[in-house]
């Protein structure tokens, strides 16, 4: 019997050193109140919510606790909802991952549609989005007049923190995820750096789950490496169908926008695959299923090429040199060569800073 219980507390402080590291409450592992003794010891036990009083329960394990409804951002589809048990977590650390440059945009507009999901549940809190120059040279900033009409965000509700470092992002990211005046932090990294470790995210995560507050995580062009989140989406843009009018689709026209979102870590969740399309007048996504392909017109067939090919011929085209829009006062003569501030800016060395 000694030996028994040695062995149990062992397998309980064992139990309560990985809640610590995965930023669950210790007690949340514990027996909901209400349910029998013997429910924790069958991991597929039934346990309904109405068993389940306290209001503060996440799901740590299928079958284990039951979440509040609030306790989610849904994203509406019903299949990837489902699959995360619920949503994605409120209050937690949610890491939205972007495997090239190229989808920058898709990620941006991924995180922009769960900004405009929360907004629409609680109260118009504004959004504090924080990157380093080098995310924002490379990818940009989000257009304003987009903003409002597609997501229903004002532009004064999104602030924007540029930091000279790394390192200045990670602070600026964890002194905003303890504020309960932000509806939500993004924190924009490209790469893998060395400062994003287990570390930098678990305090995310616990200054998130602290405010109760969700703190966005997007990877730029970098590999999937161990992070405090409990849920990964790797995202991607998918091909848009046409717009849908009373007659049937638009041929050659741009309908919805659309987003491969694949689950590549959760604690809850089975690895799976989504196509989600952002509705800006519902301000809700809906999954596009297998069976639900629309049809696509392809576009008529041009017999005349735009631009005939490029052929060796005895006049090639002269070689293209510097080349003003306007006269400047004073121009120099046919033949003289241009003063430096008037040569192309290509020809300048960028500056790496």
């Amino acid at each position: 019997m000694a030996t028994s219980a040695v062995a149990r507390e062992t397998v309980f402080a064992l139990r309560r050193q990985i809640a610590k590291i995965e930023g669950t409450l210790p007690e949340r592992l514990q027996a909901p109140a209400g349910a029998p003794v013997d429910a924790p010891r069958n991991p597929t036990a039934d346990v309904t919510p109405k068993n389940i009083t306290p209001k503060n329960l996440t799901i740590v394990r299928r079958g284990l606790a039951v979440a509040p409804p609030d306790a989610f951002v849904r994203t509406g589809a019903e299949g990837l909802d489902t699959a995360l048990s619920g949503g994605l977590p409120k209050a937690a650390l949610s890491e939205i991952h972007g495997a090239a440059t190229r989808d920058a945009g898709a990620v941006a507009g991924f995180v922009l549609s769960l900004v405009s999901l929360i907004l629409k549940q609680g109260p118009r809190l504004p959004v504090l989005w924080i990157g380093t120059a080098e995310i924002f040279r490379e990818a940009g900033f989000p257009y304003a007049t987009g903003l409002h009409r597609l997501f229903g965000i004002e532009p004064e509700q999104l602030l924007f923190s540029e930091a000279p470092r790394l390192l200045d992002a990670l602070w600026t990211a964890e002194e905003a995820a303890r504020m309960t005046a932000l509806a939500a932090v993004i924190l924009e990294i490209r790469g893998s750096p060395q400062r994003l470790d287990l570390t930098a995210t678990r305090r995310l995560h616990a200054r998130a789950q602290s405010a109760g507050r969700p703190v966005f995580l997007l990877r730029q062009a970098g590999e999937p490496e161990p992070t405090a989140a409990p849920v990964r989406l790797v995202l991607s843009a998918a091909p848009s169908a046409p717009r849908e009018t009373i007659a049937g689709p638009l041929a050659g026209s741009i309908g919805r926008p659309a987003f491969t979102v694949s689950i590549g870590k959760s604690r809850t969740a089975l690895p799976g695959q989504f196509t989600l399309e952002w509705n800006p007048d519902e301000r809700s996504f809906e999954e596009r299923r297998a069976g639900e392909r629309r049809v696509r017109q392809e576009p008529a067939a041009n017999p005349v090429p735009v631009v005939s090919a490029s052929r060796r011929g005895k006049d090639p085209a002269p070689a293209s040199g510097a080349v003003l829009a306007f006269a400047a006062v004073g121009s120099p003569a046919a033949g003289d060569q241009p003063s430096p501030g008037e040569r192309a800016a290509h020809r300048r060395p960028r500056r790496a800073g």
